[in-house]
């Protein structure tokens, strides 16, 4: 891959980025209760393609974007709280490029590619949002109560409820979503 060509790919995935996370519908899909998130899908697809250092480096942009938005536009009226702490917001979108970069080299698997594909971007899902509501829960159950009126013994049952609902589903969609939107990717970088 010629360094150009890694520079273009960069760009157009920091601005689906910027897309997904701008436009209503496109990186948070509205689906009954739930809202769900898609942008980990570019960052998993982003570290499949262009390797691991890219990967992070997508979701960081993703993680500084959630971060700004805290403070100027929240996707939530939690958000403003809890996503201006960069622990929150940015070191988890990092992490899904991690683990969807070493997760793809450590399983590449040229019988079940789908299948492989599949998994990582079911773990890497399954990242962003234990990793999120974990920090949530380690920084803000000792003082949510006095900073932000929270009731902290309704913090943990909320979380584990998010994780159940809205974190089972994203990682399900990623784990169809990947392979399909990857693996016409890998062709054609293998053919070029």
């Amino acid at each position: 891959m010629t360094r150009n060509y890694r520079l273009v790919a960069r760009s157009i995935f920091i601005a689906l980025i910027l897309i997904q996370t701008t436009i209503p519908g496109l990186g948070y899909l509205p689906i009954g209760p739930f809202s769900l998130t898609i942008i980990p899908i570019t960052v998993i697809v982003a570290a499949i393609t262009l390797g691991t250092k890219d990967g992070m480096l997508i979701g960081g942009v993703w993680g500084v974007i959630t971060f700004v938005r805290a403070f100027f536009w929240p996707t939530s009226p939690m958000a403003q709280y809890v996503f201006i702490n960069p622990l929150v917001s940015v070191l988890p979108r990092i992490l899904i490029g991690l683990v969807a970069g070493l997760t793809f080299y450590y399983l590449k698997n040229k019988r079940y590619p789908k299948l492989t594909l599949g998994l990582v971007g079911l773990m890497s899902s399954l990242t962003n949002t234990i990793f999120v509501l974990g920090f949530i829960y380690v920084f803000y159950h000792g003082y949510a109560h006095q900073l932000y009126q929270i009731n902290v013994k309704a913090l943990l049952p909320y979380l584990l409820s998010v994780l159940a609902t809205n974190g089972v589903l994203e990682a399900l969609i990623a784990a169809i979503a990947t392979p399909l939107i990857a693996t016409p990717l890998l062709k054609y970088l293998k053919r070029n």
